[in-house]
């Protein structure tokens, strides 16, 4: 068969559009100059090459006569008649050296051929037409010309990424400079950059073209595409092949051939980890002999070829970016583990702030997971069934297979591990849920119910780092301490209460006083503190009142005020002044109990046939005496330092002469220290204000009283806890002193 029948029987077999489209295709793709013309030398096609070579606009030739394009129009006198003779070649297909004038008067040396259309009704023919071996000077000078600014551009280019990036310890500020320089220096569409973590490369940034396109947030260690990297270990182009037909019928593929255009080896790689790029370059940098991170420049044409001179622009950034890297990763994981350290103490602090409970748990629990970037999904289980309930975005409440009360008993409380661990739990969270990676804690047991998290992630988010693991840890740690803080809060406060009831007995009765009291913890969950006050009967007509308060709360302070209020009592019997008792008092709270416990305390001796009161106030808030002839507030002012602080110290004793009638008010610094709202005390002239308006209605019930005043000014339970004791001297003797006092 001859070739003119072979080429019309393969034409013919491809359709009148099939044709055309394969014919725009070849003048598209072709580098030779294509012209079509009439037997009138109009022009009715002209492919891009012919207009770059004529020297012509876009579309500009179409229309004109082909005579204007090898003939100056001045020698021309007419464009028609015929053709043969007109041109300076042939029509027969010879190929024909030739120069001529192109529109802009440049010189051009050309080799033709043309020829006529063999086609039945059709007049026309086709010009071919190329540059001649022999480029000229201007030719060179171009070429030369493109070349340095393309040089000069690459050169530009590095310097502005060093002298851009230069000691930056921003991972994401280095990225945004180094990314955008070098899509541009090397005429790229778009730059990726995966940072090397601990289980495989995370995307760390990316350039404003590719925003919205799917882009791989993660490359997993041993992946296809960070292998070859490795492996290359310097700048790789490669191409994505198109998928096939049976492919495309199917509608997608798991995976795609990936071609290395050095060597044209093909591997395989899953679709999702695949760049938007039909080509692109795989750009590893190196530190330590380590791949720290992988770039990832693209084209959009599957058959652009990198440089040499690309290459070794690439691999130079890469040489660069491999210090500049080295230091900003260890800044940037010496800020994320700062960053964890500070979310861990206030999560801590809000753990031991409030009781906890498991509304308190889940909104720490919440605080972590925003802090971590995960999902949270809180976790519940009955101590008697092995079901266990988690609310999760896409199911709402639903059963989970982790059980953890088998979970307590096997690994403890608290328990922290990765979601891989839980093989079972893992596979489920794979098929019904978008999640795959993730870590569980078991916090803590309340009530009889197990209490937990799952704080999850995507395949595609950043797998949970060492120091998160770690964080999560700790935070259980923390849940766990604040419980076991709790239980021995709760025994102390059992104990000190028992302590406080079996030393705070009923004012005993004193013939000539009336005496009441009253007391008031500071919150039902408070510890009990060391407030304590006593009237003791003493022989001769003598008594002995005391007030006082230890510092600290719990067993401690329990437990000392009644070894003080015991002292107390012994030395009271010894008839012995109250400066004196204070002072033994002060050497035995010294060797009693730890540095910084002390005490105020005021100690009274009342001697009813003389009508006297013999006081000691060793730092505590200064007593009240209401005259009840006058309704006069006195002040008790003597003052002495506190009581267990430092050994040696002077107490002075205080004497004020009662008549019948008049009432002695003690109370602690609950009362005084008191605050409302605002922020503002109760105060000593708070507290005189209100006890000159309680006395008026009467002694009965005049402790109850002032303490429903201090509630009402605080507009809750004080602060503190609060004391009151008030006493009324009803019979008095005929102020005559007996013997009784001792040294």
């Amino acid at each position: 068969m001859a070739s003119d029948e072979l080429a019309r029987w393969g034409m013919g077999a491809l359709g009148e559009q099939a044709t055309a489209a394969a014919l725009a295709s070849f003048l598209a793709l072709t580098y030779d100059a294509v012209v079509l013309f009439d037997d009138e030398g109009t022009i009715l096609l002209a492919n891009d090459e012919a207009q770059k070579l004529f020297r012509a606009e876009k579309g500009q030739l179409v229309g004109t006569n082909v005579r204007l394009l090898f003939v100056p129009a001045a020698t021309v006198d007419a464009l028609k008649g015929p053709l043969s003779g007109a041109l300076p070649f042939p029509l027969d297909g010879t190929t024909t050296p030739l120069t001529c004038t192109s529109s802009d008067h440049t010189s051009l040396e050309l080799l033709v051929r043309c020829g006529p259309v063999l086609a039945p009704g059709i007049q026309a023919y086709v010009l071919v037409a190329h540059r001649s071996t022999d480029v000229g000077e201007s030719e060179n000078r171009e070429r030369l010309v493109e070349e340095l600014s393309r040089a000069n551009r690459r050169l530009s280019g590095t310097l502005r990424i060093v002298l851009g990036t230069l000691d930056s310890l921003d991972v994401g500020t280095l990225f945004s400079r180094v990314l955008d320089e070098i899509t541009h220096t090397v005429d790229a569409w778009a730059t990726l950059a995966y940072v090397d973590e601990s289980n495989g490369y995370r995307l760390r940034g990316q350039t404003s073209d590719v925003e919205g396109a799917p882009v791989p947030a993660f490359l997993p260690h041993g992946s296809p595409l960070a292998d070859l990297a490795s492996r290359m270990g310097q700048a790789t182009i490669v191409h994505v092949v198109p998928p096939s037909r049976e492919e495309l019928r199917k509608g997608s593929a798991n995976t795609r051939t990936v071609v290395e255009e050095r060597t044209g080896a093909t591997i395989e790689v899953p679709t999702q980890t695949l760049p938007p790029f039909p080509s692109f370059v795989l750009l590893p940098v190196w530190f330590g002999g380590h791949m720290i991170a992988l770039l990832e420049v693209g084209w959009r044409h599957l058959t652009h070829r990198l440089r040499n001179e690309d290459a070794q622009l690439l691999d130079a950034v890469s040489e660069y970016l491999s210090v500049q890297l080295a230091g900003a990763f260890a800044a940037f994981r010496a800020q994320r583990a700062d960053a964890l350290e500070s979310l861990g103490t206030t999560l801590r602090e809000r753990l031991m702030a409030h009781e906890l409970t498991p509304t308190h748990l889940a909104q720490v629990l919440e605080d972590a997971a925003e802090g971590l970037d995960t999902t949270l999904v809180l976790l519940e289980g009955n101590a008697y069934q092995p079901t266990t309930m988690g609310r999760f975005p896409q199911l709402g409440e639903t059963s989970v297979p982790v059980d953890l009360r088998q979970l307590a008993h096997t690994r403890g409380v608290p328990y922290v591990g990765t979601l891989e661990e839980q093989v079972d739990l893992c596979a489920w969270a794979q098929q019904h849920t978008d999640f795959s990676q993730g870590v569980i804690m078991l916090a803590c047991v309340l009530d009889n119910t197990y209490y937990g998290c799952l704080l999850l992630r995507t395949a595609e988010d950043e797998p949970f780092e060492d120091m998160e693991v770690s964080f999560v840890q700790r935070l259980a740690e923390d849940v766990r301490n604040v419980r076991e803080g709790e239980r021995v809060r709760s025994q102390d406060k059992r104990i000190a209460l028992a302590l406080q009831r079996g030393m705070r007995n009923e004012l005993q009765h004193i013939e000539g006083v009336s005496a009441q009291s009253c007391f008031s913890s500071a919150t039902e969950a408070a510890l009990v503190g060391g407030d304590f006050y006593d009237l003791i009967r003493l022989p001769q007509q003598h008594a002995c009142v005391i007030m006082g308060d230890v510092s600290g709360k719990g067993v401690e302070a329990a437990s000392v005020s009644s070894a003080v209020k015991t002292a107390l009592g012994a030395y009271s019997w010894e008839g012995l002044r109250p400066a004196r008792m204070v002072s033994l008092l002060n050497e035995f709270l010294l060797g009693f109990a730890r540095l910084e416990t002390f005490a105020t305390m005021f100690v009274g001796m009342i001697d009813l046939n003389a009508r006297s009161l013999v006081y000691c106030s060793a730092g505590h808030p200064p007593a009240l005496l209401v005259r009840a002839a006058s309704g006069e507030l006195v002040t008790l002012s003597e003052q002495s330092g506190v009581v267990g602080a430092f050994s040696g110290m002077a107490y002075r004793d205080g004497e004020v002469t009662l008549e019948a009638g008049d009432m002695l008010l003690l109370y602690t610094d609950g009362v005084t220290e008191a605050r409302n709202p605002d922020g503002a005390f109760f105060g000593e002239d708070g507290l005189r204000e209100v006890v000159s308006r309680e006395v008026a209605a009467g002694f009965d019930g005049l402790c109850d009283r002032v303490l429903q005043d201090v509630r009402d000014f605080v507009q809750h339970t004080p602060d503190d806890d609060v004391a009151l004791l008030c006493l009324r001297f009803d019979g008095l003797g005929p102020q005559q002193r007996e013997g009784f006092w001792g040294s």
